[in-house]
């Protein structure tokens, strides 16, 4: 890799940081401007349209932020410790996989044909458990299913991650003599 040692060594931060602006994009940008016009706030707020921008935009933006904030601090405060790379990067592809299976599969297209049913029959209609109630809004229920699967493998990645680090550290003995002789001195 041609990056400097000291970014090799904040990878998984920079990863989690990178996440939180493609999430700024999509979940607070996109689904946000989706629902948040006026003309849209009429027909759609409380429908799985907002579950969708909540659920893209908090854990997309402030959860990924959260994460990179919460490795950079470990870094910081276990720097002669190595990193199982396999642990962040399983963990990082499973939040965003497991984010983006919850918001295509399930909330996307249900918000959809509630926006649909609102437009049709009105509000009550959308939000009835007459419509609720179909076989279509069951699937699509059921459908959230694997991508909170693999989202809680995340979880439980990152924190085997951070337990590991401090139940049973591994030094890293040879990666911090590089990284001194890599930093100019004062």
């Amino acid at each position: 890799s041609r990056a400097t040692p000291w970014m090799q060594r904040y990878k998984w931060p920079i990863m989690f940081f990178l996440a939180v602006s493609f999430w700024n994009l999509v979940g607070a940008g996109l689904f946000g401007f989706l629902i948040n016009t006026p003309i849209a706030l009429y027909y759609m707020q409380g429908l799985n349209l907002t579950a969708l921008h909540g659920h893209t935009a908090l854990f997309g933006v402030y959860g990924m932020l959260g994460i990179g904030l919460m490795l950079f601090c470990l870094r910081g405060l276990r720097d002669d410790v190595q990193w199982n790379h396999g642990w962040l990067r399983g963990s990082f592809w499973c939040f965003n996989i497991g984010l983006a299976l919850m918001a295509l599969l399930t909330l996307l297209p249900m918000g959809v044909l509630q926006l649909q049913a609102v437009l049709e029959h009105g509000y009550a209609y959308a939000r009835s458990a007459e419509f609720m109630g179909q076989p279509m809004i069951h699937l699509l229920v059921w459908m959230r299913m694997p991508g909170d699967l693999i989202f809680a493998a995340g979880a439980l990645l990152l924190a085997a991650f951070v337990a590991l680090q401090w139940i049973r550290p591994r030094r890293d003995t040879a990666d911090q003599t590089a990284l001194a002789d890599a930093v100019p001195a004062g």
